[in-house]
């Protein structure tokens, strides 16, 4: 699969993707741990079909200690003993969060949410999963395939 587009071509949509990513860069000073923002951004990628996602979460996430065996059973997760209660909540508001359309973010999965994360790090869950989910839209959109990422690529995007 080629790319439609690349949108650091467009001066527009350059400076959008530049200032999306240091607004996810605010997301490094939550208390969430690393390989949780990375385990729910990997499963967002998963339910919208972003290779390019899937590739970058996939690597960060091995980069921040994530095992292979927990790394292949995101998509399957509610049929995995391999996560936590918390781990399992946040999943669940990933999924729930990706597909509003559904049903929406139900009581039982926000309760679940709110019993294992404080305040800021529920704030820090709603805006990744929020942030992920445009991500991998633009990325669906025009066709940004992956298997290319190598973890840490993005860091000379910041400013």
């Amino acid at each position: 699969m080629e790319p439609r587009f690349n949108l650091f071509d467009s001066p527009t949509a350059a400076k959008v993707a530049k200032r999306f990513y240091n607004t996810s860069l605010a997301l490094e000073g939550s208390t969430l741990p690393k390989a949780l923002r990375e385990l729910v951004e990997l499963r967002v990628g998963q339910i919208n079909g972003c290779g390019f996602c899937v590739d970058v979460h996939t690597k960060e996430a091995a980069a921040a200690g994530e095992t292979a065996l927990r790394l292949n059973l995101v998509a399957a997760w509610r049929h995995s003993t391999v996560f936590t209660q918390a781990e399992r909540a946040a999943l669940a508001l990933a999924e729930e969060g990706t597909r509003l359309g559904d049903h929406g973010v139900s009581d039982e999965t926000w309760a679940q949410v709110r019993k294992h994360y404080d305040d800021d790090q529920v704030g820090a869950l709603v805006c990744l999963v929020s942030l992920i989910n445009a991500a991998t839209r633009m990325n669906v959109i025009v066709h940004n395939p992956g298997g290319s990422y190598e973890p840490g690529m993005f860091a000379s995007t910041s400013s």
